[in-house]
């Protein structure tokens, strides 16, 4: 039993990680870990766990959604950004973005948001000027990036704090 809750704990830990790095599971692991550990030893001393697990995993797609759009908010982007962002997530998790010879997925995920934005943002402003549109595009393509960056940090500390819960329901095992 000892064995299967330090091997449940270290996948936890992937999903601390996986809260902060994109393309890898993050709290989704961790609610995962927290049931096995219920199914296997009983849910009677897992409520706060299990609760904060929901918790975090519902408020992580939340703080995703918020912190991105609030990025673009910030920078100037219009729904165009965003949604090329979003495509370029797309594209770079898949690898669908030729230039990147190297570094799989999580590259791609790192520079498919950003060239998507800028893409978005500079078909949506057609009525600027060539070097404003690059400009305005480079700046909400930031701000999209910056914003989830920030909303993957908030979404780490919403994952250890739901670890440090169940260490703190079941460490007298």
């Amino acid at each position: 039993m000892l064995i299967l809750y330090w091997i449940l704990v270290l996948v936890m830990l992937v999903g601390i990680i996986g809260a902060v790095v994109p393309a890898v599971p993050g709290s989704s692991l961790i609610l995962g870990a927290i049931l096995v550990w219920g199914i296997v030893n009983g849910f009677s001393e897992l409520g706060w766990a299990v609760g904060a697990a929901i918790a975090v995993l519902l408020l992580s797609v939340g703080v995703d959604l918020l912190s991105a759009y609030l990025g673009a908010q910030q920078a100037g982007a219009s729904r165009w950004g965003q949604i090329g962002a979003i495509i370029g997530f797309v594209f770079g998790f898949f690898g669908f973005l030729p230039a990147l010879p190297f570094g799989g997925p999580l590259l791609g995920i790192l520079i498919g948001p950003l060239l998507g934005a800028m893409i978005g943002e500079f078909l949506y402003r057609k009525d600027l000027e060539f070097e404003a549109r690059i400009k305005l595009a480079f700046r909400a393509a930031i701000g999209i990036v910056v914003g989830t960056f920030v909303g993957n940090l908030i979404q780490g500390l919403l994952a250890l704090a739901c670890v440090v819960v169940f260490l703190v329901t079941t460490w007298p095992l």
